[in-house]
């Protein structure tokens, strides 16, 4: 499957990938695995999204902010690779999903990125993950994700 032609075929469009908020590496390779640092959604948007799921937003808005943090990390990988047809498959997400201590929908919410990278890759993009409640994220934003891919 050629997954720069299924981005397309979906009607997808990848921002410009969002840069490192320090002093970090955006995705690091080592053997044929590609680490990507944490990313949130940010990437083409007019108005950065900002507060707690459980409070100012809800599941709904939170798995649109984890599948817009997925185009990110996707625009990440494209930029870094030249290409999404040397991903052998999606290995790991982690989500931390800035949220009241009351929220539970956490791994709802994380469905966002999970959905478009199965959407994406098919059976390559089901991965294993992990999501965690955040008492705060950096810029306060929603969520935050990394993930963990291998290369072909």
């Amino acid at each position: 499957m050629d997954f720069d032609q299924r981005i397309i075929e979906l009607g997808l469009q990848l921002p410009i990938a969002s840069s490192p908020q320090g002093n970090y590496a955006n995705v690091v390779q080592t053997g044929n695995l590609l680490f990507v640092s944490g990313k949130g959604p940010v990437a083409g948007l007019a108005e950065v999204p900002k507060g707690k799921l459980g409070e100012r937003y809800s599941v709904e808005e939170g798995y649109q902010f984890a599948r817009l943090t997925g185009l990110d990390i996707l625009s990440a990988l494209q930029h870094e690779l030249g290409t999404l047809n040397k991903v052998a498959r999606v290995v790991k997400l982690q989500g931390f999903i800035n949220a009241t201590a009351q929220f539970e929908q956490h791994p709802k919410v994380l469905d966002g990125c999970s959905d478009l990278m199965v959407e994406v890759f098919g059976e390559r993009g089901l991965h294993a993950r992990s999501v965690f409640g955040a008492m705060s994220v950096r810029a306060n934003l929603p969520l935050v994700i990394d993930s963990i891919f291998e290369l072909i």
